[in-house]
């Protein structure tokens, strides 16, 4: 998912002095769906409690209005706090103002929280408006948990909100042998169950409790409704002073431990809930940071680099007027740094990919690649092999007088790159125009809390891609802490590391950020067999005990 929302020109466009009531769903932004993106790209203001606020804000367009909502309580009130306006008033000042509005909500607008309220007092005042539905947090949660709600015989499905719930209601739920979704809290589930016992129920009926569904904070316990205290008890839950976290209840023989190890598909993830660090830049460690959600991790991207222009641009001047004027036969792009600087020039000088017309492309690898296509540019040569300077050369060819009629290659790189690659173009037989398109300069130290959790084993692993993140990142921030897993990209780059004091716990078997990733993934996948085969809690690694020692693995 894009950190930025698209365009509002992209999609169609509310009438002015308008609400859009909109389900955010139960927490993980992809559960948005398509409706809810279009009104959001077009939306003037948004209003919306702060965790829903992080799961929309992504999509909407840039200068989108965020009111803040707050509560104040009767005692703040009481000493002359004035009272903030509340989110329906909120709402009906912007669209009467003429401005389009999005209301986002938990779950869905018409099953969770308090919107009918709100609707009811737009369309009272005369205010256009419209409904989004959203995943409901009762029907979404239990999906994540890998409790199914109905099976092949149809099953009743009963929804109730305890902290509202008659006693009429709880009579009917414990006369009923239908699956009961109950909307509770972490401290007071037990209390619902308790009710539903009273009320009829069987003390052995299985039930699941969810907290924080459809994130990577999310866990899940099975118990019965007589044993559900004592299991949060003892798995040191309760007492808490977050107690007071929403949770989804599934009671019911569908929460049966035994089709949760099956069905379970979520919180089984490899590396779920791990907090891995990205020594990389926000734009090289977006798509690194998508492929570590998808195994359930949460990446936490620190620059350990900075990029800066050359001391002398004259020679970057120089070489990119040779690409339009025919000088060069060959441009090998060995980063995507490299890919950004001859494109920031171009623009600068006002030209386009189209002055690559007649020109041989080379890409170091899939990454360089793909910032060229976004240029607009496809290479003529990608290694087959390791993707590297080294890879690269294996796969170009020798100069040849004949059928080359220029022998010169432009050669755009960082200032602190290997002679490699040039020293195998011209033994192949090539003139190389060598220039420093960009500098790479240590990056300031990230904030404080994230120094600390790196020296202090906050961090689940982290994932170094160079040498030079290696020696930023002990640099700016200290060295990680003994539990953290340390993931190198390739055999220098994990001898620094260990050159550092680090032991390496994975080797990546090719050098790509995504192999890297997935062998952590592999690595997270072996170490949770082995705790289930040992009968072992399943932990991530920040909550072991320091000083353990771990074999690297190579995959």
């Amino acid at each position: 998912m894009s950190p930025t929302g698209p365009a509002a020109s992209d999609f169609p466009v509310l009438p002015a002095g308008h609400v859009t009531f909109l389900g955010a769903g139960p927490g993980d932004p992809g559960l948005l769906t398509l409706r809810a993106v279009e009104a959001l790209a077009s939306a003037d203001v948004l209003v919306a409690e702060p965790d829903v606020l992080g799961v929309v804000r992504g999509h909407a367009r840039a200068g989108v209005s965020t009111p803040e909502l707050a509560v104040v309580d009767v005692s703040s009130t009481a000493a002359g706090v004035p009272v903030l306006r509340d989110a329906a008033n909120l709402v009906m000042e912007a669209a009467k103002g003429g401005r389009r509005v999005v209301r986002a909500v938990s779950g869905d607008p018409g099953l969770d929280g308090a919107a009918g309220s709100e609707m009811l007092a737009c369309a009272a005042a005369g205010i256009p408006f419209e409904v989004v539905p959203g995943v409901a947090n009762a029907v979404g949660v239990p999906a994540y948990a890998g409790v199914p709600l109905r099976d092949a015989q149809g099953a009743d499905v009963r929804f109730v909100d305890a902290r509202t719930a008659s006693d009429r209601c709880w009579t009917e739920l414990g006369a009923s042998d239908a699956t009961a979704v109950v909307s509770t809290t972490l401290d007071s589930v037990a209390a619902a169950a308790g009710e539903l016992v009273s009320a009829g129920r069987k003390p052995d009926t299985p039930l699941t409790v969810t907290v924080a569904g459809t994130t990577t904070r999310q866990r899940t316990w099975t118990a019965t409704l007589g044993t559900i205290a004592q299991v949060l008890k003892q798995a040191k839950v309760l007492p808490s002073p977050d107690g007071h976290q929403p949770v989804i209840a599934v009671v019911g023989e569908r929460s049966s431990a035994a089709q949760r190890d099956q069905l379970s598909w979520f919180e089984s993830k490899p590396l779920f809930g791990w907090k891995v660090l990205v020594p990389r830049t926000k734009e090289q460690a977006a798509s690194l940071s998508d492929q570590l959600r998808s195994y359930g991790a949460v990446p936490h991207e620190v620059p350990t680099i900075a990029v800066e222009p050359p001391r002398t641009p004259q020679q970057m001047e120089r070489a990119v007027k040779g690409l339009v004027t025919g000088r060069y036969e060959w441009i090998a792009f060995t980063s995507v740094n490299a890919v950004k600087a001859v494109r920031e020039k171009f623009e600068e000088y006002g030209l386009d990919a189209r002055a690559f017309a007649g020109i041989k492309v080379a890409a170091v690898g899939e990454q360089t690649a793909a910032a060229l296509i976004d240029f607009g540019v496809k290479p003529d040569l990608v290694p087959s092999g390791e993707q590297s300077a080294a890879g690269l050369l294996e796969d170009w060819p020798p100069y040849d007088p004949v059928f080359d009629p220029i022998d010169r290659v432009f050669l755009p790189r960082a200032d602190i790159a290997t002679e490699t690659l040039v020293a195998g173009l011209i033994e192949l037989g090539w003139e190389v125009d060598d220039v420093t398109a960009y500098r790479t300069v240590r990056a300031s130290p990230p904030p404080s809390d994230t120094r600390e959790a790196i020296k202090g084993g906050g961090f689940d692993a982290v994932l170094f891609t160079s040498s030079s993140t290696v020696r930023n990142l002990v640099g700016i921030a200290g060295k990680p802490h003994n539990v953290t897993v340390i993931a190198c990209i390739g055999p220098a780059t994990a001898k620094t590391a260990e050159e550092h004091g680090l032991r390496v716990d994975v080797l990546s078997p090719e050098p790509s950020v995504h192999k890297l990733a997935a062998a952590l993934a592999d690595f997270g996948a072996q170490r949770r067999d082995a705790a289930k085969e040992a009968g072992d809690p399943v932990t991530r690694p920040s909550e072991r005990r320091p000083g353990a020692r771990r074999r690297r693995t190579t995959t």
